[in-house]
């Protein structure tokens, strides 16, 4: 099971639309994909409808050890697409964490629960840096980092990334390799030059930073990503062929390419994603 944390510290920077479309593409590719909403606001839990709700969440899972899958994940009407809900309206899995002695490596020790199960989980989190998000990257092979095209916000991220990075490292004293962190550009207006340009300022930036790397893929600021939220879908299924006299590629392609940028091992799958939903398993032939 590949794990990718979504993080930022920074919000509004579009981790949660990463997350679903993200999720949705490769459950469409024929990937068993589990969602973790650790954020406090629970954005991406409603972002997909479901067809069958635990009685638990992330606080079950996190406060209390459980391990009881049935008890915490729940199922989306998308095939091979199943969530662990936010259900922490408290806040309160922050300040346990910080004080438990295992806080900040809990998620690591957990996911053995949900290898068998899954090919690809993706946990979003809160957009300020907390013991959480701290968690989140400890936990993941790889870490995605969306940044919105202004000079201001990429800045921040650097400030803020690097301190994050730098606070956890003596992890590596337990033997755990941080994981490679890959930046994003995000919401960039289709018909610009900024792209280039915020990706020439963050290479400046993490010129020198080991470990951390621009993606090529852009994600450009096209109205099919709200449309698709509204109606409760990934993206590709609703944008799979670019509009007439639009420069920005259809959402189908720039989802496409950065699930390949991420996972190139499962190219060949995303290759056979049309946009239009296909059948899966049931739950119980895949349980």
């Amino acid at each position: 099971m590949q794990v990718m944390s979504i993080i930022s510290t920074k919000g509004g920077v579009g981790k949660t639309t990463t997350a679903a479309n993200l999720a949705g593409f490769a459950a469409d590719a024929g990937l068993r994909v589990l969602l973790l909403d650790a954020d406090v606001q629970p954005t991406l839990s409603s972002y997909f409808e479901l067809t069958e709700r635990a009685t638990g969440g992330v606080y079950e899972l996190l406060a209390f050890n459980e391990q009881d899958t049935t008890r915490l994940i729940s199922h989306t009407t998308i095939d091979g697409l199943d969530v662990v809900l936010s259900n922490d309206d408290q806040g309160q899995l922050n300040t346990l964490l910080l004080h438990a002695p295992d806080g900040r490596l809990r998620l690591r020790h957990l996911l053995p629960v949900f290898r068998p199960h899954y090919d690809l989980l993706l946990v979003d989190t809160q957009g300020t840096r907390s013991v959480l998000l701290e968690t989140a990257v400890l936990a993941a092979d790889v870490v995605l980092s969306p940044v919105t095209p202004e000079i201001l916000a990429a800045r921040e991220l650097h400030r803020g990334t690097l301190r994050l990075l730098e606070d956890i490292a003596s992890y590596r004293h337990l033997g755990i390799v941080l994981p490679p962190l890959n930046l994003l550009i995000n919401r960039i207006p289709p018909v610009s030059a900024n792209a280039r340009t915020i990706q020439q300022a963050l290479r400046q930036l993490f010129h020198e930073e080991n470990g951390i790397s621009i993606l090529e893929t852009v994600i450009p600021a096209i109205e099919a990503y709200p449309r698709a939220a509204t109606r409760n879908l990934p993206v590709h299924r609703v944008e799979h062929r670019r509009p007439s006299g639009r420069v920005a590629p259809a959402a189908l392609e720039t989802v496409r390419a950065l699930a390949g940028e991420l996972f190139p091992h499962w190219q060949d799958r995303f290759a056979t994603v049309t946009g239009r939903a296909h059948r899966r398993a049931s739950h119980d032939e895949r349980f």
